[in-house]
């Protein structure tokens, strides 16, 4: 028997069975609607005058045009055309010139939650909304970490972000920021759609700059039995990464990450993350520290976005996935984001422009 080709891991698609975050709450006020999507899917976000957010596919039924133009009006969303109205499961609730004839079908909704500053939406089968775990961010509940919210749209397919956040190998790309680092692996474990890589870490060329010093607090003697330690851990389709000075037992940084797919081929992503720095003990002293950890990070992050898009480019110019991984851990990564992730994406796409749902089309 001929093996079957192995496929290009950049033409795999989210699995949408999950519960991901299309919004920031605070950009969602009552009675306002937001435009955003999933995998080119369109999605309308609505705030009822009560402050409940509800999804539902941002089509009104009857023309096809987008909800999000339209009004919210008590617990209901008023199409900005005829005046279609929708309840929050979908359901057609009024048509203004039918009278009493029988009201025609709804729209889609989704399954919408909100948690941590976030607006998460199911955008798989909502059958199975109530069964799959919700992202748990401890970190970000609490008072001990102050939290930085993350987002940014990176022209990338979602694969290229677990790879750069996981390989520590890439310090280098950052020496202008973070100086010269020499990452070691600790070691890893993994599961069937889960994978962590521990590492450390010795500085080559002097003290860590400002930035590092203030996000992670001051280094502390490292010894044979006391060092930095860097979690990275994926599991599909979510990333953490924590950070814990040698001699403490909680982390100075716990970050948690969700990628987006905004369009159907899913050659744009946008990234949603919580970034929860621990408070120092002196009151008051995050919040004079933290335009630098925000300048810091900002230009970290803008840093990974240019090379990670550099990396898209060169797939698509090159027609395929020509990479060359060495790195066992990337290596091991990349199957379990083969594994976890569905059809390809130009499959989807198709099957999106023959107006079928997302789950039908991925599975």
């Amino acid at each position: 028997m001929v093996p079957s080709p192995v496929r290009d891991l950049r033409t795999i698609g989210s699995d949408p069975d999950f519960w991901y975050p299309l919004l920031r709450s605070k950009r969602l006020a009552k009675g306002k609607t937001a435009a955003v999507s999933f995998a080119g899917a369109p999605i309308v976000l609505a705030r009822s005058a009560t402050g409940v957010v509800f999804a539902l596919e941002d089509r009104c039924a009857h023309r096809q045009v987008p909800l999000s133009g339209g009004v919210v009006q008590g617990e209901a969303l008023k199409c900005g055309y005829h005046g279609w109205s929708y309840d929050r499961s979908g359901r057609c609730v009024d048509v203004p010139y039918l009278g009493k004839c029988s009201l025609p079908n709804g729209v889609k909704a989704y399954p919408c939650r909100e948690a941590y500053g976030l607006i998460f939406v199911f955008p798989g089968d909502p059958a199975l909304a109530e069964r799959v775990p919700f992202p748990h961010v401890p970190a970000s509940l609490g008072t001990s970490y102050k939290t930085r919210f993350l987002e940014r749209e990176i022209g990338c397919h979602f694969t290229f972000m677990h790879e750069n956040l996981m390989d520590m190998n890439h310090q280098f790309l950052h020496r202008s920021l973070m100086g010269s680092i020499k990452p070691t692996l600790l070691g890893t474990q993994e599961g069937a759609d889960w994978l962590e890589a521990s590492f450390t870490f010795d500085r080559l060329d002097g003290k860590a700059s400002l930035g590092e010093t203030f996000m992670l607090g001051a280094a502390e003697a490292v010894t044979t039995t006391k060092i930095d330690v860097m979690v990275i851990r994926t599991r599909y389709p979510y990333q953490t990464l924590t950070f814990t000075r040698a001699g403490s037992a909680v982390p100075a940084l716990d970050l948690w990450m969700a990628y987006v797919p905004v369009d159907r081929e899913q050659r744009r992503t946008r990234s949603f993350g919580l970034m929860n720095v621990r408070r120092p003990s002196v009151p008051g002293l995050i919040h004079l520290l933290w335009p630098a950890i925000v300048w810091f990070t900002e230009g970290i992050f803008g840093q990974d976005q240019a090379i990670m898009e550099a990396e898209q480019r060169a797939h698509d110019a090159q027609g395929g996935d020509l990479n060359q991984e060495v790195f066992p851990v990337i290596r091991r990564l990349r199957e379990v984001l083969r594994s976890s992730g569905l059809r390809q994406t130009s499959e989807v796409a198709r099957s999106e422009a023959r107006g079928l749902p997302i789950a039908a089309a991925l599975v």
